[in-house]
């Protein structure tokens, strides 16, 4: 167990803005719990979650994955129970005890850290601009010439960041950071009040927290995902469930469940401006199928 959180932690501070962090933080819970009593024996449904992370999850019920875990704990007849831990810690091994998870609502599948579900949604990163920015409003990868010269602000060691060095791109970002007992999630709050102030021209954020925020800044904002990149590191991501491992019963019964509630699943994510894509890409309305 050593090893295996020192190897999370070092993906933690890899992936720390990317937005997928809490995923990784989850997988160590989850690591920590892989010989815990089959869900069939317990009466409730155990959710790994921050208690402070919109809009992914708070403590009082307020985030999508808030909302999805009450969606599947009713299907599934069970009573739905928390086990807080912030996706800051860096180690949640001392605070989640034995049998505390049976699933980890959002995880970025093929990390390999514990067992995935089949997605249940499909989503990117997002470029954010101001919508009255006549040189912007056309832009959609990170390539496009208009994009010299502008001042864009983005978290470091994230594929978009990447993308904007191969393209020279640097010499008038901004970077943020994180601060300590802060979630990702909040940071970009920072990012998102600056273009809105006019002191960035644009933003490069994780799809679900850009797309949530972009819709409660003062004036209105563009949110286009990154779908066009030629080149670079991957900007699409499917997001699946994080499940303990060997329990191939609990997975096809979360699979089925996953896929009887695609609808439902959609229309949830798309109240929080989430941009919600099939594996192709492209951007889908709420309740359509992801294939």
């Amino acid at each position: 167990m050593k090893g295996s959180t020192t190897i999370v932690r070092r993906v933690v501070q890899s992936l720390r803005h990317a937005g997928l962090v809490a995923s990784v933080l989850a997988a160590t819970a989850m690591l920590c719990v892989a010989q815990s009593a089959p869900l069939a024996a317990a009466p409730v449904l155990r959710v790994c979650a921050d208690p402070d992370n919109l809009p992914f999850s708070n403590d009082k019920g307020e985030g999508f994955e808030n909302k999805l875990a009450v969606l599947l704990a009713e299907r599934l007849g069970q009573e739905l129970e928390y086990t807080w831990s912030s996706e800051d810690s860096g180690d949640v091994s001392n605070t989640v005890g034995e049998g505390a998870c049976d699933l980890v609502m959002g995880y970025a599948q093929g990390t390999g850290l514990i067992e995935d579900t089949n997605p249940y949604y499909y989503t990117s990163y997002v470029l954010i601009t101001r919508a009255d920015d006549p040189d912007l409003k056309d832009v959609e990868t990170l390539s496009d010439p208009q994009l010299r010269g502008k001042r864009i602000g983005l978290f470091a060691q994230t594929p978009p960041a990447s993308i904007l060095a191969m393209h020279g791109l640097v010499s008038n970002v901004k970077p943020f950071e994180v601060n300590p007992g802060e979630s990702s999630a909040r940071a970009a709050e920072a990012v998102i009040g600056e273009i809105a102030s006019g002191e960035l021209d644009a933003a490069l954020l994780w799809g679900p927290i850009g797309g949530y925020h972009a819709v409660q800044a003062k004036v209105p904002l563009r949110v286009v995902p990154l779908v066009k990149e030629s080149a670079g590191p991957n900007t699409i991501y499917p997001i699946t469930m994080g499940v303990r491992p060997n329990e191939p019963q609990w997975k096809h019964q979360i699979n089925k469940l996953l896929a009887d509630s695609e609808q439902e699943i959609n229309v949830i994510l798309r109240e929080y401006n989430v941009p919600v894509l099939n594996q192709k890409g492209e951007r889908i309305a709420a309740g359509a199928a992801l294939r």
